[in-house]
């Protein structure tokens, strides 16, 4: 079972999706960014990254599975145990594991993982339909200043005749000339104050849109409802396949040779195929079931495989 593609799933909804056995991966919202040299423009995003240390099986991503592959709860569990062990081989033969639009899982020098996460998928969900893009750069022009000749021309002066100006008209300049003095000094004030209420309405909306943002984040109003199943104790999901008889009888007979030897063996029910299945025996682990497989193979029966199945 290819278990990323869940986890990929659970990233765009939860803010930290743990591994049983593995690790965990979490998220971390960045806003949005800007690329002077480059002139290039980011939206805001979800950061992917890993923690090593967080192991412990939260129930998660294991109830996720059993619900999209509609099956149980401990084969969902015994299905991530085997996604695991397969991941561990890759980094110890190959040095590193590619999960599809989450990342790459590498090994340094100190036999400890690095994570580089995949930068083409953002996992905010507010960010659907905003792309990076690259700005052209804007060329400025400077206009040349044009200088004017002033012609200095002859004064003429004129002769006028003395006029009363009635009383009420000096009045009347004192007023308006009050009214200017007053506008010209109440103008900048009220400015002032048109800006300071801008000001604190713009720090209200962006409260409003912060608190938007966490409750988007961290407060998910239709989460996936976890999976209540009971869990058997003293299951045994993983079996080493003897063989499978067209009839009974040989089963029977090589069910009473491997118990003989030994072996834990079993007869299982008649399976879809009409055929008896045998079991050398069965495990609560993939590591023991692969331990004995091999000593199986080496001493026995080279075609013994194991079955991964709750009985």
């Amino acid at each position: 079972m290819n278990i990323e593609s869940y986890i990929s799933q659970l990233l765009y909804r939860y803010q930290c999706v743990t591994v049983p056995g593995f690790g965990a991966f979490l998220t971390e919202i960045k806003s949005a960014q800007w690329n002077e040299n480059a002139n290039s423009f980011f939206p805001p995003k979800k950061q992917v990254s890993f923690n090593a240390h967080l192991k412990n099986n939260d129930g998660l991503l294991a109830n996720h599975v059993a619900r999209a592959e509609k099956t149980s709860y401990e084969y969902a569990v015994s299905a991530i145990q085997y996604e695991v062990v397969q991941w561990k081989k890759s980094l110890e033969e190959n040095g590193v594991v590619k999960l599809k639009n989450i990342g790459e899982l590498s090994l340094n020098s100190d036999s400890y993982i690095v994570f580089k996460p995949n930068d083409q998928t953002n996992y905010l969900t507010t960010s659907f339909g905003l792309a990076s893009f690259v700005s052209p750069m804007v060329k400025r022009t400077v206009v040349e200043e044009t200088k004017v000749t002033k012609v200095e021309t002859e004064t003429i002066t004129l002769e006028t005749e003395e006029r009363t100006t009635p009383a009420y008209l000096k009045y009347a300049a004192v007023l308006a000339l009050g009214l200017g003095i007053t506008g010209a000094v109440g103008y900048p004030v009220y400015q002032n104050q048109i800006e300071s209420q801008t000001v604190l309405v713009e720090t209200a909306v962006q409260k409003k849109v912060n608190a938007k943002i966490q409750e988007a984040t961290f407060f998910i109003k239709s989460p996936i409802p976890a999976v209540t199943l009971a869990v058997k104790e003293n299951t045994k999901p993983y079996h080493i396949m003897a063989g499978a008889f067209r009839e009974e009888a040989n089963a029977d007979k090589i069910y009473k040779r491997l118990t003989e030897q030994g072996y834990k063996a079993k007869r299982i029910s008649i399976n879809k195929h009409g055929l008896y299945p045998v079991l050398y025996g069965s495990y609560a682990t993939y590591a023991e079931a692969e331990k004995a497989q091999k000593e199986i193979q080496k001493n026995d029966n080279p075609q013994a495989w194991i079955l991964i199945e709750s009985l």
